[in-house]
């Protein structure tokens, strides 16, 4: 692409930021690392990637409204938001910084919804209603997943030509919730022959992103892309989020 996506959505999120007087005033967000417990409770899986400690959550906190991220990479923020925009987003770290507080603060705003992990039996049932809503939005398609979501892999390879593509080493090469799960060795193979990239939005933390937006029509999840979602105008589901 001509221009970098976080260029852009920088870019964007500085103009709302400005539009609504926030660049200017010394606006404190603190950003926590959460337990696992206090992030997803207690699912009746054992096997999302927050459980494994693989990745954690990060939670921005903005007057009324909070935004979440989650990042293999965490740690404590505290400045006004002209630092976040003026942020270079050279690491995870960072863009986990980054996209947490545009969470919070686009929540804050109400231009942006479900910015809080769903708990419990919740990651269930919405895998469920993503069958539905995706045989509604775009009929009997081959499935990309990037990202393991065990939920979702259950559902989704039980309803669908589905292939996973994943970069944790425990589940690349092992067939987990009916599918094989694929290195990123096999995303370019698996890209061309899917109708649908589903997503993870972590892949906004990770700086993957980049690499699936083609011809093939992309639908991103959960809380992580819950504003970028919003300002860049792109497809997304997260059913049971707060």
């Amino acid at each position: 692409m001509a221009e970098s996506i976080y260029v852009r959505l920088k870019e964007r999120f500085a103009d709302i930021c400005r539009e609504h007087g926030l660049m200017d005033e010394n606006i404190q967000i603190q950003a926590r690392v959460l337990s696992t417990h206090e992030a997803i409770g207690h699912p009746e899986a054992d096997d999302f990637p927050l459980q494994k400690g693989k990745e954690r959550l990060m939670q921005a906190d903005f007057f009324d409204a909070a935004g979440q991220a989650f990042s293999d990479r965490c740690g404590d923020f505290s400045g006004p938001l002209r630092d976040i925009v003026a942020m270079s987003l050279t690491n995870n770290y960072r863009r986990a910084i980054f996209v947490a507080a545009l969470n919070a603060v686009m929540r804050h705003l109400k231009k942006a919804s479900r910015t809080i992990h769903c708990r419990n039996e919740e990651p269930a049932e919405c895998a469920g209603e993503l069958v539905t809503y995706i045989r509604k939005q775009y009929g009997n398609v081959r499935i990309m997943q990037a990202g393991f979501q065990p939920e979702m892999v259950a559902q989704l390879s039980a309803g669908f030509d589905y292939r996973i593509v994943d970069l944790d080493p425990d589940n690349i090469g092992t067939t987990k919730r009916g599918a094989l799960v694929e290195g990123p060795e096999a995303m370019a193979d698996a890209m061309a022959w899917a109708n649908l990239l589903l997503v993870t939005g972590t892949t906004l933390v990770n700086g993957t992103i980049e690499k699936f937006f083609n011809s093939t029509p992309v639908l991103f999840y959960g809380t992580t892309i819950a504003g970028a979602a919003e300002l860049m105008g792109w497809d997304r589901f997260c059913a049971k989020s707060r």
